[in-house]
């Protein structure tokens, strides 16, 4: 059985990969799908180069080859909001300094956004509109701890206003029913899994969670 066999519903061939907040797992979350899917992994803009970047860290613990990662648009040294580091390091970021990637060989692109919905891309544009530009549907990523109710709900209503589709939400850390049955409640999203926190992040834990999370079924909001 290939990964693909046992998705339902299957992740499109394209898709964005978002964070309710910075540090939630979205990186983490990114790498077992692109183990998982087998897919090519692409970080438009990355906002800090030490120690490594998330294109870096995804091929370390995914161990995929070098044909699996596109270059990223922006590379900003500091480890701050895109707007901030593009000014520090003299350049301006443009919506339409981008386009999907398409010489990419493999069954599905990821594109794992910087920060959250709303982190400025410059004056004018955010991370959603960099979303609504590259006319992609979003995985959410949140955590599941205290607080994530009101992240996750506000930044499901964030894209429902910019009319971008919603494949569902991943919860990372502890595993926490209340919290699932409320954003699957409140929000009227598809909780596609939870992702608990791993001994150790290599090959085949990642491989051992995508299996687990997708073997089962999907809880739907009611």
């Amino acid at each position: 059985m290939n990964s693909q066999d046992f998705l339902n519903p299957p992740f499109p061939k394209q898709f964005f990969v978002t964070g309710t907040d910075t540090n939630v797992g979205k990186t983490i979350v990114s790498a077992m799908l692109t183990l998982g899917l087998g897919a090519a992994y692409w970080k438009p803009i990355q906002s800090g180069l030490e120690p490594l970047t998330d294109t870096d860290y995804v091929r370390q613990v995914t161990q995929l080859d070098a044909s699996h990662f596109l270059p990223e648009r922006f590379r900003l040294p500091e480890p701050l909001s895109p707007h901030a580091s593009a000014a520090i390091a003299g350049l301006h970021i443009n919506l339409a300094d981008f386009q999907l990637p398409v010489a990419y060989e493999k069954p599905h692109l990821i594109v794992e956004g910087a920060g959250g919905l709303l982190v400025p891309l410059n004056p004018q544009d955010l991370m959603i509109d960099l979303i609504r530009f590259l006319n992609l549907p979003v995985c959410l990523v949140a955590r599941s701890s205290l607080g994530t109710i009101n992240h996750t709900l506000l930044s499901i209503q964030a894209l429902r206003q910019a009319e971008i589709p919603i494949l569902g939400v991943i919860l990372n850390g502890v595993k926490n029913q209340i919290n699932r049955e409320a954003i699957a409640h409140y929000g009227k999203v598809t909780i596609l899994g939870e992702l608990e926190c791993l001994d150790e992040m290599n090959p085949a834990t990642l491989k051992k969670a995508f299996h687990a999370m997708f073997h089962s079924p999907l809880s739907h909001a009611p």
